[in-house]
Formats: C-alpha cells, sequence, structure tokens
C-alpha cells in the first residue's frame, strides 16, 4: 500500500533518486542535492509552524511504499504566489490594427508580460517513479492536496493555480524559449527555468516588457503556446476533471498553459464530508475507492473503501486504518477518487 504524507528530512536519499528520473522542466524537483536539503528542510519548519495565513510557505508531500518504506513521488503547495519575488506569466491578449481607407482590420494576438505581487495559492511539484504511474496512484498524489487545503482554508488563497509543462524536447530545447527568451536571456532554456527557481531577479531585468505579437514568432514558437508536454497531458485532463480551467495565461519559459479553480469549486472538495470513524473491520467494504485523510496528529492520506451507517459514522477496512494509523473515534476527511457518475 502507499500512503501520502509531509516530507521529512531523512526522505532526502529518496528524493535525489527521484530527480534523478526527471528530464527537463521539473524545477521543484532539482538535481541539486544541496539546494534540494534547503528546500525540504524549509517544508519541515512550515509543516511545524503552520501559518494563520498565507505567505508563500512551501509544503512538500512524498508518497511513500508501506511495503518497502521507500518514497516513490512527491508533489507541493504553494501557499501564495508572488510576494518578494514576484510571480511571473505572459498574458494572451489581443490587438485592433485597422485602416479605414484601406478597408482592413487585423485582431493580432500578443503576449503581455504579467508580475504578480499578491497571486493565488500553486500546486505544482508532482512526479512519481513510472513503476508506480498506475491503479489510481497518480490521482491519489494529485488530489489529496485539495482535501488538505480545504481542511486549514485560512493558510491558502481562495484560488488556486497550477502552471502545467510546456513542449520541450528530451535535449531540454523550448521552441518558444528558442525564439523568445534566448533572445534576452542568452542562455538554453534548462538553465534559466532552473535559475528561476531560486532568484527571480534576472526575469524583471531582462524580460522583455512591451508587448511581444504572437505572429512575428517563429511558426515552432505558435504552435506550442498554451500546449501541455505530452507526458503531461493526463494532469490536464485529471485537473480540467476537478473544475480547472484555462485562465489565458501561459509560462514565460516554455508557454504552457496556466489553469485555475477556486478551492471551493474543487470538484473533490465539492464531493468529500469529514466523519467520525465507527468501526474498523477485516472485511472487505463493498464501496466505490475514495481518497481518505488523517486529519489530526501527522496528516496522512491513502486510497480505501468506505462503509457508511445510519449514525453518519464510517467504517475502514483495517489495511486501511493501519496504513494511516487511525483509530476508532478519530476523523477523517475522505471524497470519491473519481468524479461520480451522474444518473
Amino acid at each position: 500500500m502507499v500512503i501520502v504524507r509531509p516530507v521529512v528530512e531523512s526522505d532526502l536519499d529518496d528524493l535525489v533518486e527521484l530527480a534523478g528520473m526527471t528530464r527537463y522542466g521539473l524545477t521543484s524537483l532539482p538535481k541539486d542535492r544541496d539546494l534540494l536539503e534547503q528546500r525540504i528542510q524549509e517544508s519541515c519548519r512550515n509543516f511545524r509552524f503552520e501559518a494563520r495565513r498565507p505567505h508563500g510557505e512551501l509544503y512538500i508531500f512524498v508518497m511513500e511504499d508501506l511495503s518497502s518504506s521507500k518514497v516513490v513521488g512527491t508533489a507541493l503547495i504553494n501557499s501564495k504566489v508572488g510576494g518578494f519575488d514576484p510571480f511571473y506569466a505572459f498574458k494572451i491578449k489581443s490587438c485592433t490594427h485597422k485602416s479605414e481607407h484601406l478597408k482592413i482590420c487585423n485582431k493580432l494576438p500578443l503576449l503581455l508580460l504579467v508580475r504578480e505581487h499578491s497571486g493565488p495559492s500553486e500546486i505544482g511539484g508532482l512526479f512519481l517513479s513510472p513503476a508506480y504511474r498506475k491503479h489510481g496512484q497518480g490521482r491519489l498524489m494529485s488530489l489529496f492536496r485539495f482535501l488538505y487545503m480545504a481542511e486549514r482554508s485560512d493558510q491558502f488563497e481562495p484560488l488556486i493555480l497550477a502552471e502545467m509543462r510546456g513542449i520541450v524536447d528530451e535535449n531540454g530545447c523550448s521552441p518558444f524559449w528558442e525564439a523568445l527568451g534566448r533572445h534576452f536571456f542568452d542562455m538554453n532554456y534548462p538553465k534559466a527555468d532552473y535559475m528561476s527557481l531560486s532568484d527571480k531577479r534576472f526575469i524583471s531585468e531582462l524580460m522583455p516588457r512591451t508587448p511581444i505579437y504572437i505572429c512575428l514568432l517563429s511558426m515552432d514558437a505558435q504552435k506550442v503556446i498554451g500546449q501541455v508536454h505530452q507526458n503531461t497531458k493526463p494532469a490536464l485532463k485529471m485537473l480540467q476533471d476537478e473544475g480547472f480551467r484555462f485562465n489565458g495565461m501561459v509560462d514565460i519559459f516554455d508557454a504552457g498553459p496556466i489553469v485555475v479553480c477556486r478551492l471551493d469549486d474543487v470538484r473533490i472538495v465539492r464531493e468529500s464530508r469529514r466523519a467520525t470513524i465507527v468501526e474498523i473491520t477485516s472485511q472487505s467494504i463493498e464501496s466505490p475507492v475514495f481518497i481518505i485523510a488523517k486529519l489530526a496528529r501527522e496528516f496522512r492520506a491513502c486510497m480505501g473503501k468506505v462503509g457508511t451507517g445510519p449514525s453518519g459514522g464510517v467504517s475502514l477496512e483495517a489495511t486501511t486504518a493501519a496504513a494511516l494509523d487511525l483509530n476508532i473515534g478519530d476523523t477523517v476527511s475522505f471524497g470519491p477518487l473519481r468524479p461520480v457518475l451522474q444518473a
């Protein structure tokens, strides 16, 4: 069985190994042991000292295979984008060029640099070892975050965004970056993307502030604006199923789309409920699969079956209760792993 829990410092070696499996475009899991260790330590501090309001705290979670005690996946939440280090994106807008004399009217799309100092919360950093991308484990790794945020809503913004990975090839080449960013930054895409993880000042210093007419970019660049990497399509579809929608902005490096949704409108949050455990049984429970989250003490989540009774309490299978360290009388939050089909 796999569970999701907050990262701890002893997870460093496993996360270094996971980082070695990534390609380009996942700066949240850097291939730099020292930087990764700093991020783990920052997250551990934030879990220990829960904020009363969002100030850009980083929360890293990991998926652990209990049979091997090995970390096999990771995901994160940033409580608020912006602040001292602004959040940058390109907003897609249009501009009309018209000549009454020639009877010509052209509506041309352009990119406007947006700098946000007080933005929404952000989810990101989702990565699983290839062997664990099955049986709903990727969905668990993504969706548990919304149950966590709903239970601690004061620590997060009402709006959530997700930057989806854009088109980047196996050699780290981004058609969008080659057509635009490289001319201003004089470096390749992987280096620029990596530098943005620790210090964003170079973006404001070098990124053009004037509108960029999309029609002046190469056709290769135009075609990838707002498109996601092949490996990211399942993650995008999953978020769309939860209620996320494109907000008209794209990443400044690879032009991947940015999608947003209010926390209260996320499907699993709307369909979730809290209940007290009244029974732990060794028998199989007939029910759909839920994401079940432990609320007290250390947060944990896993997939499992839930039995409901007339009293409003719930039953859990013994294996689920053991994985989450739950007892009768504890309170859990749970929501359907997949959308409930309407009759």
